[in-house]
């Protein structure tokens, strides 16, 4: 069981943490065995993972799991570092103590494979991922609003205008993003500078190859 969050105080010996989510006893007593859990505290020095990638390679495995029915809470992370293995010939690794471009490169493996068989993320998940270039061209990829994880159609920055051919379009001067039925109509009634601001997004722009392989305006 891995649980994260923020150290805030010292007192002493006392330590005050604020964890991320809420933790039951009845949890705590069913992972430990009903004995009074050991806990270690890990301290980010910028060399190895940090606990905010460790805690997005386990959100990540934990849909995974959930979409997959995994019986016991062991078999998903087993699984998905064979499939890694298995793919990418990768040598073995620990999520406890390997390189912060070893965690990243697994990450978006994780990514990578809930896209491709359309694995839904929880909402604590999808908050967490990062919003950046390669992120909204998955997005794209996969029609997947960059909000919200829903079913998306593609979305021009810049107004295309009314009664155009949108297959005439040079599509190389515009800049996209995937946003959902919902997120659409609201980035046409607020506006899109504010649409973008509320949501801290960056639409991406194009080249011709990326264009053709995800049948924009064809």
């Amino acid at each position: 069981m891995n649980t994260f969050g923020k150290l805030k105080s010292i007192q002493g010996n006392n330590l005050k943490i604020e964890i991320d989510e809420e933790l039951s006893l009845d949890r705590i007593r069913k992972y430990s065995n009903g004995k009074t859990p050991t806990i270690e505290l890990n301290i980010d020095d910028g060399r190895k993972i940090s606990p905010d990638q460790r805690k997005k390679a386990y959100a990540l495995i934990g849909d995974i799991a959930d979409w997959s029915g995994f019986k016991f809470v062991e078999e998903a992370p087993q699984y998905m570092k064979l499939q890694y293995y298995l793919e990418t010939g990768s040598v073995n690794f620990s999520l406890s103590n390997c390189s912060v471009s070893k965690a990243n490169e697994y990450i978006t493996f994780l990514i990578d494979f809930c896209f491709e068989n359309d694995i839904p993320f929880a909402t604590k998940t999808w908050d967490m991922l990062p919003n950046d270039y390669a992120m909204q061209l998955r997005c794209l990829r996969y029609r997947k609003c960059c909000i919200c994880g829903n079913h998306a159609d593609v979305a021009h920055f810049e107004t295309v205008g009314t009664g155009r051919n949108r297959k005439q379009i040079d599509h190389s001067n515009y800049h996209f993003m995937a946003l959902c039925r919902t997120h659409h109509t609201e980035q046409h009634k607020t506006g899109i500078m504010t649409f973008l601001q509320k949501y801290h997004i960056k639409p991406i722009k194009l080249d011709d190859e990326d264009i053709k392989k995800l049948h924009i305006g064809g």
